[in-house]
């Protein structure tokens, strides 16, 4: 019965990490993609409080259930399966990170435009860009971590 809860608790954070990430992402992607600065204010203010509540608190749940999960079942550390999860996870945590302080700096430009009635500045748009070009790889990440998981190929 502990492996089901624990497997059942690390289903569910995944299922909020990942989903928390893509939603964010398309709403963050398409709101800039509109140009209308509140739009993209009120946008960037809702990924900002949804990356502390759901991403940040998962992505600490995902390994300690994975890692206990592990031990449970009795799984090799070695295995690469589980090794190049991990690995792939510290990339998308090392992608995170850093948008994480973007996300928070893009908020901040977008409610001063918002508020001052003014387009997004020149810094805003090359913040945009290396958001997106963090999270394509975290997102390949992610989903190579769902077939690892599921299949347990090595």
């Amino acid at each position: 019965m502990e492996y089901v809860v624990v497997k059942w608790l690390h289903i569910l954070s995944s299922t909020l990490l990942f989903g928390t990430g893509i939603g964010s992402a398309w709403y963050m992607l398409f709101a800039n993609l509109s140009k209308d600065v509140r739009a993209i204010a009120v946008v960037a203010k809702n990924v900002v409080i949804a990356d502390w509540l759901f991403t940040a608190t998962t992505a600490i749940l995902q390994p300690a259930t994975g890692f206990y999960l592990i031990h449970l079942a009795g799984y090799p550390m070695h295995s690469k399966w589980i090794m190049w999860s991990i690995a792939l996870y510290v990339l998308a945590g090392a992608c995170w990170l850093p948008v994480v302080w973007l996300q928070i700096r893009m908020r901040d430009i977008a409610q001063q435009a918002a508020r001052n009635g003014t387009e997004l500045t020149p810094q805003y748009w090359r913040y945009f860009k290396i958001w997106v070009a963090l999270g394509v790889p975290a997102f390949i990440a992610f989903v190579a971590i769902f077939w690892l998981m599921v299949a347990k190929p090595m």
